[in-house]
């Protein structure tokens, strides 16, 4: 039997000076865990939001820069980040992100809850 797990995020990582889609998966935590010191990562990611009145998928194009990641290299995914950009287009929040708690699901969400607008969480059902 074939099953379709649901895709939530896709990254496009570096091999040397190019940059060349990375994993692809469901679970945010697997993501996170690709997030070392070392490396430098892009990644689209599909979290739900919403309130107690709508829930919707929203997009956060994540930009993940590690604390070991030379000057020039930190420097060069700035402007790397415009050809992802020609890939990804439509995201509610963009984040870069060098400080793993940064990386933390609820800490996102909350970003992409302000920036989605109207919040009726304070209304009754």
């Amino acid at each position: 039997m074939f099953f379709l797990l649901p895709i939530q995020r896709v990254t496009f990582k570096y091999e040397g000076s190019t940059i060349v889609p990375g994993e692809q998966g469901a679970e945010y935590q697997d993501f996170i865990q690709l997030c070392t010191d070392d490396i430098r990562l892009f990644a689209f990611v599909r979290f739900t939001t919403g309130d107690a009145m709508s829930k919707r998928s929203k997009f956060a194009l994540i930009t993940w820069i590690g604390e070991n990641v030379s000057g020039l290299q930190r420097a060069k995914t700035g402007t790397d980040k415009t050809l992802v950009k020609e890939v990804v287009q439509n995201f509610a929040k963009e984040f870069v992100i060098s400080d793993r708690k940064e990386l933390a699901e609820d800490f996102i969400k909350s970003e992409l809850k302000k920036a989605g607008g109207a919040n009726y969480d304070a209304q009754t059902e």
